[in-house]
């Protein structure tokens, strides 16, 4: 099994044309040609990660965020990010990244999170692209089946999420009883206003700055911050089972060993 046939099956699952113009999805280095026995899929190309696909002989790394965003002047090993390419190529290892394009493409990560809440999504939160499959784009907005306080949604994501933590801005006493609901995984501070403005009663996102937080209270919505890592690691294990489903016993695919980044001591 070739790298680009793998590639050919991901963009498939999440076409790059549905990624923002910022971004920098798709294939980032390594051989296209290269014979794929086994896929390790992770979130970020750390160099915890790259330790383990070097460890278990991977062909190829998978993950959400790209490592490369912008231009990279010198490939060397005095800079973190390009010495983590210089250790994939020279481990032979071909390396993939599917971000926004998967934050966004039907069926992927804005559909995946609001079903682990239970949200009977209504549209995305934010629109970003329209075509044959309707209106797609960043997170969800919706109702939940019942109305919920503060507390048992944040217990809720935590459960789902299978989380330690959550920072909760808002109180019972100033939001009340909750029904309605937006979702976005990653970075959400810019989608607290676009929240507010759709009526949401709660935002859960990740990333959340003190100020955004205190100033969504005051427009009357609370949010639910579940770290970046902690909404987004739902990647993981999809991607392995899809890749699993794709090529059968074609190729060994193995999920990244947790990396939590951040703990409560």
């Amino acid at each position: 099994m070739q790298c680009r046939e793998i590639i050919k099956a991901l963009d498939e699952l999440a076409p790059r044309a549905y990624a923002c113009d910022w971004d920098n999805p798709g294939f980032l280095a390594g051989r296209a040609d290269k014979e794929v026995k086994t896929i390790l899929v992770a979130l970020d190309a750390t160099d915890e990660v790259i330790d383990q696909a070097i460890r278990i002989h991977a062909d190829m790394i998978v993950t959400h965020h790209p490592l490369i965003f912008r231009a990279l002047k010198q490939i060397n090993d005095e800079q973190f990010i390009s010495r983590r390419i210089v250790r994939m190529i020279q481990a032979d290892i071909s390396y993939f990244a599917m971000h926004t394009n998967f934050d966004i493409a039907p069926g992927c990560m804005a559909d995946l999170a609001s079903e682990r809440i239970g949200l009977n999504a209504e549209a995305p939160l934010e629109i970003t692209v329209q075509n044959e499959n309707g209106a797609c784009g960043i997170g969800k907005i919706g109702e939940l089946p019942k109305t919920m306080t503060l507390e048992q949604i944040a217990q809720q994501v935590k459960m789902a999420f299978d989380l330690p933590f959550v920072t909760v801005y808002g109180s019972q006493k100033l939001i009340g009883e909750i029904r309605r609901v937006a979702i976005s995984p990653g970075s959400g501070g810019s989608m607290v206003q676009t929240a507010i403005a759709q009526g949401a009663e709660v935002l859960i996102t990740g990333d959340i700055g003190h100020h955004d937080g205190i100033d969504a209270v005051a427009c009357g919505m609370a949010i639910i911050d579940a770290g970046h890592y902690g909404l987004e690691h739902i990647f993981i294990p999809f991607i392995a089972e899809y890749l699993k489903k794709t090529f059968s016993d074609q190729i060994s695919v193995i999920q990244a060993d947790p990396a939590f980044p951040a703990v409560v001591m």
